[in-house]
């Protein structure tokens, strides 16, 4: 604390500060330099710290976060950030998770623009912030401790492992952003150099990118009010008493003190009304939905709800003080229910319930202003932050959160800053020969802590990693048996993962994703029975009517799932499709605004030739949501079918319109631009199918590629990108048939053969197909034994055809095989009896050439002259 503000102009009494922490710097000139010599130690030691992260891959929460969340694209338009949560998600929507963290989702966007979803980049800048922000908390504790402590508290901050969640998952950003800006805030709240203006521009706007990091930012406000009252202000708990009493009196009379806080907080107070106002419009008076599964205690009853939710604080504390183990998730069975009062856990709810009691009453009446300052400034950077996260006010979706942590731990390690110094005074007063103690223990602890760090972030590496770390912790944890599934799921390895999802059900048997995860894997597996058995299972599960009692309920969106899955293993049966439409009729009938059941129900509605109907479903899911791009996707599939490619194009376009990268419109947009065959549709179909090809390697992206390269007379590229498409799938028929066209066009027909031969092999009815084999067999190679083969088998397939015939002929007749020929020739005439051009031009040469052969043959190889 400052002693004095020379710019101050409000006409205040002024007070006899006590500078805390500066006396301690040997002259006031060499102390700007000596901060930034130790935080450039605190600096280097954190990136040293956190040094193996850039090889993490985005894992877990940063899948949602990252990967698939739309605002990260630069399609997308800024303001949709002031709307949409954390993941994407617009706030409005009930599937929203209510986390509003616009700036943080804008820092990824920079990230996105820069280098794409490269890990490495959305890493490095979680590092470099949590190095800003080790160097910050220094700053701040020279404020209230001497600076060693300052230092080793500020090291304890650095290297703490309970960080490592924060730091190394990406969305731990949002955490360390608003750390950052809350810090700032503070230090520009306490200056005396700042000017009045300055402040009261300066901390609103800080207080709005704290907020606008993520929620618990706002707390700030009360820590800066804590401190003005008791520390600027310098009173004590009783002042603050009696001015509550006298707020009630008739003619209230406060303390002059509350009007100096209030004039230099006023701005502060404005603009945390505002901000919140705007908090509560865009969640349009709703909370987040969440299950059982993520909060246990959430759902339960007195006294296991209110028994676990206060035994979470000493938990929470417990892994500040000692970080090991650590988990990723510790939601489900992670974190036994406290379902009595005799459970011995209650012990330290006991324990930490009197320690905090006890350091908040010598923080509130301590006579000493050092110590009561720095005391709660401690209490307050403690448990202002984490009372969002507490559950004390309104349900949370997890049960502990490693990452938030991170802003509390600035006041645990304050509070370690604040103890150390008297500690070691304390120990080397009684024992002489304990002078390195301190500096000793402290060695230790930080390379304790550094070292559990670096090999906690080893274990963020991949989802594999860090999934499978997490079960040597608990197995308990149907999520975590899940997620390693999804995992497996991702690498193909679908009978692994059908393991651990089977897994998940032992550990939670009533886990409805856990058995939905195992219906997905059984149907991916083609084993429909077995998988609708799950299916049936987990649809068990969710709540159920009781008699005589009005059905009321809230069924988390995610499992809903269940009713969408049931409903596409009955589609595939055709005799089914109407007890699909049913059971997807039921998943709208608890959620009327679930606009995927109405996609899934057009579709089956599509395949009963209820058009009209389908139509008309897909309508109603753009009033729910009127810029889902699937629906416009569907839509435009319906008019495919109606024989209307201009509409469908309409709704394609729409689509992409929404979402530019959606693979399926890009694609079927392409090959639908293709056939008009219109020549400004061109430079259209080329850009989405590099769209396309851009996210994945697609056989039929590179087909359509060499389809346009034909359209634009360039065999040579059409042939590159048809050999592309071979590449990656072997049997792609139309490929392989057009590749060994063009090679047959130019004359090139040793490499065509090879083509022709795997198509034929694997499709035994391509008639195309047989009938160029044959050409090319009885042009170039004059092969007419293959060549009466394959035109054979054109017959087989399709015995009317005109042209395998008059070629089958041709190669009797080729062959000498005269008897089979002339009946040849008797069926080919039989057919074109009515095509006298026929008859008198093809035929007759064909009929005079077997003529010919036969007197040759019967002449013993010559021919006969006439006179």
């Amino acid at each position: 604390m400052d002693s004095s503000e020379s710019d101050e102009s409000d006409g205040s009494v002024p007070i006899a500060h006590v500078t805390v922490g500066r006396r301690h710097n040997s002259t006031a000139a060499a102390a700007p330099r000596q901060w930034i010599y130790y935080a450039g130690a605190l600096v280097v030691l954190s990136l040293a710290c956190f040094s193996n992260v850039g090889d993490c891959d985005l894992v877990f929460d940063d899948i949602s976060a990252i990967k698939e969340n739309k605002d990260l694209r630069p399609t997308q338009p800024l303001w949709n950030l002031l709307f949409n949560d954390f993941w994407g998600t617009p706030m409005s929507k009930e599937n929203s998770h209510k986390s509003y963290r616009p700036f943080t989702v804008l820092t990824f966007r920079w990230n996105y623009a820069l280098h794409g979803l490269d890990p490495f980049g959305y890493h490095v800048t979680n590092v470099v912030l949590h190095a800003i922000n080790s160097a910050l908390v220094f700053r701040m504790y020279t404020i209230f401790v001497p600076r060693s402590g300052a230092f080793v508290g500020a090291l304890l901050f650095a290297v703490q492992p309970i960080h490592s969640e924060a730091v190394t998952g990406v969305v731990g950003r949002c955490e360390m952003l608003s750390t950052m800006f809350a810090i700032l805030l503070f230090l520009i709240g306490t200056s005396a150099t700042v000017k009045v203006w300055t402040r009261n521009v300066t901390m609103p706007f800080l207080l709005f990118l704290a907020l606008f990091s993520k929620e618990q930012g706002i707390t700030i406000t009360a820590i800066c009010a804590v401190y003005e009252i008791f520390c600027r202000q310098q009173l004590m708990w009783s002042d603050v008493m009696i001015g509550i009493r006298d707020l009630v009196r008739e003619k209230p009379k406060l303390h002059p003190a509350f009007g100096r806080a209030a004039g230099r907080l006023w701005a502060l107070g404005a603009a945390t009304i505002v901000l919140l106002l705007w908090r509560l419009r865009i969640m349009k008076g709703q909370l987040p939905v969440f299950t059982a599964f993520d909060n246990p205690a959430s759902t339960s009853t007195f006294p296991t709800k209110h028994l676990t939710y206060i035994y979470l604080l000493p938990l929470n504390l417990w892994l500040l003080i000692f970080p090991n183990p650590l988990l990723c998730d510790y939601t489900m069975g992670a974190v036994p229910l406290v379902k009595s009062f005799a459970d011995p856990r209650n012990l330290a709810t006991v324990l930490f319930a009197f320690a905090v009691a006890k350091l908040s009453v010598r923080a509130l009446n301590s006579n000493c202003l050092e110590d009561r300052c720095a005391l709660l400034m401690s209490l307050s950077w403690i448990v202002f932050p984490f009372l969002p996260a507490s559950n004390l006010f309104f349900p949370v979706g997890f049960v502990v959160a490693e990452r938030i942590l991170y802003m509390p731990s600035v006041g645990f390690c304050l509070l370690v800053a604040y103890g150390y110094p008297r500690v070691i005074r304390l120990v080397t007063s009684r024992q002489v020969g304990l002078k390195y103690i301190g500096t000793l223990s402290v060695t230790i602890a930080v390379l304790a802590f550094g070292l559990r760090t670096y090999v906690r972030n080893g274990d963020w590496k991949s989802e594999h990693t860090l999934f499978r770390s997490g079960l040597k912790v608990t197995q308990a944890n149907a999520k975590i048996w899940n997620n390693i599934g999804h995992a497996l799921e991702k690498d193909k390895n679908l009978s692994a993962a059908l393991v651990f999802f089977t897994s998940a059900t032992t550990a939670q048997p009533d886990d409805i994703g856990a058995w939905n995860n195992v219906g997905r894997t059984l149907n991916a597996l083609n084993r429909s029975v077995e998988a609708e058995a799950a299916f049936r299972t987990a649809k068990a599960l969710l709540p159920q009517p009781k008699p005589g009692q009005k059905y009321q309920t809230r069924i988390a969106p995610a499992h809903l799932n269940v009713f969408l899955n049931l409903g596409a293993i009955m589609a595939r049966n055709p005799a089914r499709l109407e007890e699909a439409d049913q059971i997807l009729r039921q998943a709208i009938s608890l959620r009327s605004d679930y606009v995927d059941a109405y996609i899934n129900r057009g579709d089956v509605l599509l395949k009963m030739n209820r058009t009209d109907e389908a139509v008309a479903v897909y309508k109603k899911a753009l009033e729910f949501n009127a810029e889902n791009p699937d629906v416009f996707y569907n839509l435009a599939i319906v008019y495919l079918e109606r024989q209307d490619p201009n509409t469908a194009l309409e709704f394609f376009n729409k689509a992409l319109s929404v979402k530019p990268d959606h693979q399926l419109a890009l694609l079927n947009s392409a090959v639908l631009m293709g056939e008009m065959k219109k020549l400004e549709y061109h430079g259209t179909i080329e850009q989405r199918l590099k769209d396309v090809l851009k996210t994945e390697q697609n056989p039929n992206a590179y087909f359509q590629m060499g389809l346009l390269m034909m359209d634009r007379s360039d065999p040579v590229g059409a042939e590159q990108f048809f050999r592309k498409t071979i590449e990656l799938k072997e049997d792609h028929k139309s490929a392989l048939f057009n590749i060994a066209l063009l090679l047959n066009n130019r004359k090139k027909q040793d490499e065509a053969l090879p083509f022709l031969l795997r198509l034929v092999h694997d499709n035994e009815d391509h008639i195309k197909g047989w009938i160029l084999l044959g050409d090319i067999y009885i042009n170039q190679m004059k092969n007419y034994t293959a060549a009466e083969a394959a035109y054979r088998q054109v017959l087989i397939v399709e015995p009317d055809n005109f042209q395998a015939l008059h070629n089958y002929c041709v190669t009797l007749v080729e062959q000498n095989k005269f008897a089979a020929a002339e009946t040849c020739m008797g069926d080919l005439a039989e057919k074109m009896k009515d095509d006298r051009g026929y008859l008198t031009t093809h035929f007759k040469t064909i009929f005079d050439r077997l003529h010919r052969r036969k007197l040759i043959h019967e002449n013993d190889g010559t021919v006969p002259v006439f006179k």
